[in-house]
Protein backbone atom coordinates (compact mmCIF):
# COMPACT_ATOMS: atom_id res chain seq x y z
CA UNK A 1 0.00 0.00 0.00
CA UNK A 2 2.54 2.57 0.87
CA UNK A 3 4.50 1.82 -2.68
CA UNK A 4 1.05 2.47 -3.99
CA UNK A 5 0.78 6.09 -2.51
CA UNK A 6 4.56 6.74 -3.04
CA UNK A 7 3.80 6.30 -6.67
CA UNK A 8 0.50 8.08 -6.99
CA UNK A 9 2.55 10.89 -5.35
CA UNK A 10 5.55 10.56 -7.61
CA UNK A 11 3.26 10.17 -10.32
CA UNK A 12 1.31 13.53 -9.66
CA UNK A 13 4.66 15.73 -8.89
CA UNK A 14 6.39 14.60 -11.84
CA UNK A 15 3.00 15.31 -13.95
CA UNK A 16 2.95 18.80 -12.17
CA UNK A 17 6.62 19.70 -12.75
CA UNK A 18 5.87 19.79 -16.58
CA UNK A 19 3.10 22.50 -16.04
CA UNK A 20 4.02 26.05 -15.91
CA UNK A 21 3.04 27.46 -12.63
CA UNK A 22 1.79 30.95 -14.27
CA UNK A 23 1.39 33.53 -11.57
CA UNK A 24 0.83 33.65 -8.47
CA UNK A 25 2.46 33.77 -5.00
CA UNK A 26 3.86 30.35 -5.93
CA UNK A 27 5.07 31.56 -8.99
CA UNK A 28 7.03 34.88 -7.74
CA UNK A 29 8.58 33.37 -4.93
CA UNK A 30 10.35 30.78 -7.26
CA UNK A 31 11.13 33.50 -10.06
CA UNK A 32 13.84 32.56 -12.09
CA UNK A 33 14.89 29.17 -10.90
CA UNK A 34 14.41 26.25 -13.19
CA UNK A 35 14.06 22.59 -12.32
CA UNK A 36 11.06 20.00 -10.96
CA UNK A 37 11.55 21.14 -7.63
CA UNK A 38 10.80 24.99 -8.15
CA UNK A 39 8.13 24.12 -10.43
CA UNK A 40 6.16 21.67 -7.83
CA UNK A 41 6.62 24.09 -5.38
CA UNK A 42 5.44 26.77 -6.96
CA UNK A 43 2.22 24.93 -8.28
CA UNK A 44 1.77 23.39 -5.36
CA UNK A 45 1.88 26.79 -3.27
CA UNK A 46 -0.34 28.21 -5.68
CA UNK A 47 -3.11 25.48 -5.35
CA UNK A 48 -2.57 25.45 -1.72
CA UNK A 49 -3.44 28.93 -0.74
CA UNK A 50 -5.88 29.06 -3.97
CA UNK A 51 -3.92 32.79 -4.69
CA UNK A 52 -3.85 32.19 -8.42
CA UNK A 53 -7.79 33.12 -9.11
CA UNK A 54 -7.26 36.03 -7.02
CA UNK A 55 -4.49 37.21 -8.93
CA UNK A 56 -6.19 36.08 -12.39
CA UNK A 57 -8.79 38.58 -11.18
CA UNK A 58 -7.35 41.08 -9.92
CA UNK A 59 -4.08 41.63 -12.16
CA UNK A 60 -2.11 41.30 -8.79
CA UNK A 61 0.35 38.46 -8.03
CA UNK A 62 2.25 38.43 -10.90
CA UNK A 63 -1.09 37.80 -13.32
CA UNK A 64 -1.35 39.74 -16.46
CA UNK A 65 -5.48 39.41 -17.60
CA UNK A 66 -7.90 41.55 -19.08
CA UNK A 67 -11.29 43.05 -18.18
CA UNK A 68 -12.94 40.57 -19.94
CA UNK A 69 -11.53 37.57 -17.77
CA UNK A 70 -12.18 39.32 -14.86
CA UNK A 71 -15.91 40.19 -15.87
CA UNK A 72 -16.19 36.07 -16.66
CA UNK A 73 -14.76 35.27 -12.88
CA UNK A 74 -16.82 37.43 -11.26
CA UNK A 75 -19.90 35.80 -13.24
CA UNK A 76 -18.79 32.33 -12.92
CA UNK A 77 -18.68 33.02 -9.23
CA UNK A 78 -22.53 33.21 -9.10
CA UNK A 79 -23.98 31.29 -11.81
CA UNK A 80 -20.99 28.23 -11.67
CA UNK A 81 -24.17 25.61 -11.42
CA UNK A 82 -25.97 27.07 -14.19
CA UNK A 83 -22.37 27.66 -16.48
CA UNK A 84 -21.34 24.11 -16.13
CA UNK A 85 -25.04 22.61 -16.97
CA UNK A 86 -24.75 24.82 -20.26
CA UNK A 87 -21.21 23.83 -21.03
CA UNK A 88 -21.78 20.12 -20.42
CA UNK A 89 -24.78 20.78 -23.62
CA UNK A 90 -22.82 22.59 -25.78
CA UNK A 91 -25.48 25.59 -25.51
CA UNK A 92 -27.25 27.80 -23.74
CA UNK A 93 -28.21 31.20 -21.96
CA UNK A 94 -25.18 30.87 -19.63
CA UNK A 95 -22.69 29.54 -22.34
CA UNK A 96 -23.63 32.35 -24.50
CA UNK A 97 -23.49 34.83 -21.60
CA UNK A 98 -19.56 33.79 -21.15
CA UNK A 99 -19.05 34.21 -24.83
CA UNK A 100 -20.12 37.81 -24.35
CA UNK A 101 -18.44 38.70 -21.22
CA UNK A 102 -14.94 37.75 -22.94
CA UNK A 103 -16.08 39.64 -26.41
CA UNK A 104 -16.48 36.26 -28.80
CA UNK A 105 -16.78 37.13 -32.03
CA UNK A 106 -20.06 35.89 -33.60
CA UNK A 107 -17.87 34.16 -36.03
CA UNK A 108 -16.04 32.21 -33.41
CA UNK A 109 -19.00 31.47 -31.31
CA UNK A 110 -19.51 27.54 -32.33
CA UNK A 111 -15.69 27.17 -31.72
CA UNK A 112 -16.32 28.20 -28.13
CA UNK A 113 -18.82 26.77 -27.05
CA UNK A 114 -17.11 23.20 -28.64
CA UNK A 115 -13.55 23.82 -26.98
CA UNK A 116 -15.84 24.24 -24.16
CA UNK A 117 -17.83 21.16 -24.42
CA UNK A 118 -15.46 18.82 -25.59
CA UNK A 119 -13.38 19.47 -22.69
CA UNK A 120 -15.74 19.77 -19.78
CA UNK A 121 -14.15 17.05 -17.91
CA UNK A 122 -11.02 19.53 -17.91
CA UNK A 123 -12.82 22.16 -16.87
CA UNK A 124 -14.91 20.72 -13.48
CA UNK A 125 -12.82 17.44 -13.03
CA UNK A 126 -15.18 16.55 -9.78
CA UNK A 127 -18.33 18.14 -8.10
CA UNK A 128 -16.06 20.04 -6.34
CA UNK A 129 -14.08 22.21 -8.43
CA UNK A 130 -14.88 26.08 -7.42
CA UNK A 131 -15.36 28.87 -9.36
CA UNK A 132 -12.10 29.65 -9.96
CA UNK A 133 -10.61 26.54 -11.11
CA UNK A 134 -12.97 26.54 -13.47
CA UNK A 135 -11.60 29.88 -14.81
CA UNK A 136 -8.35 28.81 -14.70
CA UNK A 137 -8.69 26.31 -16.38
CA UNK A 138 -11.11 27.65 -19.61
CA UNK A 139 -8.43 30.58 -19.58
CA UNK A 140 -5.65 27.67 -20.28
CA UNK A 141 -7.68 25.91 -22.64
CA UNK A 142 -8.41 29.26 -24.65
CA UNK A 143 -5.21 30.20 -24.72
CA UNK A 144 -4.19 27.33 -26.20
CA UNK A 145 -6.73 27.63 -28.69
CA UNK A 146 -5.21 29.49 -31.87
CA UNK A 147 -8.46 31.48 -32.73
CA UNK A 148 -9.69 31.85 -29.47
CA UNK A 149 -6.60 32.69 -27.48
CA UNK A 150 -7.42 36.72 -28.73
CA UNK A 151 -9.92 36.87 -26.25
CA UNK A 152 -7.90 35.97 -22.76
CA UNK A 153 -4.78 38.06 -23.82
CA UNK A 154 -3.55 40.34 -21.49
Amino acid sequence: MKKLIAGAILLGASSMAFAQPGCGVGAMIWKGQSGIAPHVLAATTNGTFGNQTFGMTTGTLGCQTNEAVQSMAMYMDSNIDKVARDMSRGAGENLDTLAVLLGVDQADRDTFRKVLQDNFATIFPNSETTSGEAVDAIVALLEKNESLSKYVAA
